[in-house]
């Protein structure tokens, strides 16, 4: 019997900083009944100054370990957007101070997709034998790359990270990942982007006021965006049911990506889910990327709402254009 990956431990951490639609209101042209009509967003949590990715991969990394039992692992996988530095990754660092010292340890960068993307890069180092153990960590501070003018993003998008550690098991475990699907289109990039910083366009130097450079923030074209989430979460989540032999109606819980509480309605209309199982949390936190995901699931969890056996299945979608899906049986595992 092939290798399984299976959840062993889960983790979330949010910075104390709460920034409401009110506080929003108060900075830009944006109202709370403008925001929540149109996100489901009540307030989101952004890092202070100084408080970087690496930080709130830490906190949340050590939770799932200690969630797990063990904080021996033989690989760390950090999914983010907002790294701490452009070189090197964040993962090598995060590992070094969980004290996870020698571990292979690399980033990820699919944007919101990149748990998923993570969760598939970890199952394929267990099933083909290079880790035992792993812990792969979605983590964010896209306040630092906020436009604080543009209301289209600042008022979406929050900070965090969640974590969770996968184990070597059985296919027929709970917790086991019973399917993956991803999925990419690289031909609609400019839909979710930042520009700059990179070697098509390196970053320029502030003005002479001190101003950053427009294209260090991030850009998002919200209507086509919207579009491609929902029939590529629909599709890839079909494509993962089929794998795991499950019909939708059979699914008890839907975690998808925390983007916006209408992508993630009309994707369980279009599967033929009741929107009741829909797990939502962004009204709370906000659209956190890489961390929405295990966020979701570690607030589920701690509500009740996740229960041992439960049937579970997750989606996402983000820039690249990229989307990735997967499903388990919830384990017996606690959130830390």
């Amino acid at each position: 019997m092939s290798r399984a990956a299976v959840l062993a431990g889960l983790g979330t951490h949010v910075p104390s900083r709460v920034v409401t639609n009110d506080d929003l209101a108060g900075v830009m042209d944006t109202s709370d009944e403008w925001i929540r009509s149109r996100t489901g967003i009540a307030q989101r949590h952004w890092a202070e100054p100084g408080i970087a990715t690496g930080d709130l991969a830490v906190e949340a990394g050590g939770r799932a370990l200690k969630s797990a039992g063990s904080g021996d692992v033989d690989l760390v996988v950090v999914a983010t957007t907002t790294p701490d530095h452009p070189c090197p990754a964040t993962a090598p660092e995060v590992a070094h101070r969980l004290g996870l010292n020698s571990v292979a340890a690399y980033d990820i960068a699919a944007v919101c997709s990149g748990f998923v993307y993570a969760l598939a890069s970890a199952a394929g180092a267990i099933a083909a034998g290079i880790a035992e153990r792993v812990l792969v960590i979605g983590a964010e501070t896209y306040s630092t790359i906020l436009d604080p003018q543009d209301r289209a993003t600042s008022v979406i998008f929050g900070d965090g990270a969640g974590a969770v550690v996968l184990r070597a098991g059985e296919p027929s475990e709970p917790g086991a990942l019973l399917g993956l699907d991803l999925g990419s289109d690289g031909s609609l990039k400019d839909l979710i982007i930042v520009p700059a910083g990179g070697s098509r366009m390196p970053a320029a130097a502030p003005g002479e006021s001190g101003a950053r450079p427009a294209g260090t923030y991030f850009h998002m074209q919200g209507k086509p965006v919207f579009r491609h989430a929902v029939t590529r979460m629909a599709a890839s989540s079909r494509a993962v049911l089929d794998a795991a032999g499950w019909t939708p109606e059979s699914v008890d819980w839907f975690v998808g990506h925390q983007a916006n509480v209408r992508i993630l309605h009309a994707v369980a209309d279009q599967l033929g889910m009741a929107r009741e199982r829909t797990v939502v949390n962004l009204d709370r936190v906000g659209n956190t990327s890489a961390a929405s995901i295990p966020l979701a699931l570690g607030d589920a969890v701690s509500a009740g709402l996740l229960n041992p056996g439960d049937r579970v299945l997750m989606s996402a979608f983000g820039g690249g254009l990229t989307w990735g899906s997967t499903a388990l049986v919830w384990p017996a595992v606690e959130a830390g």
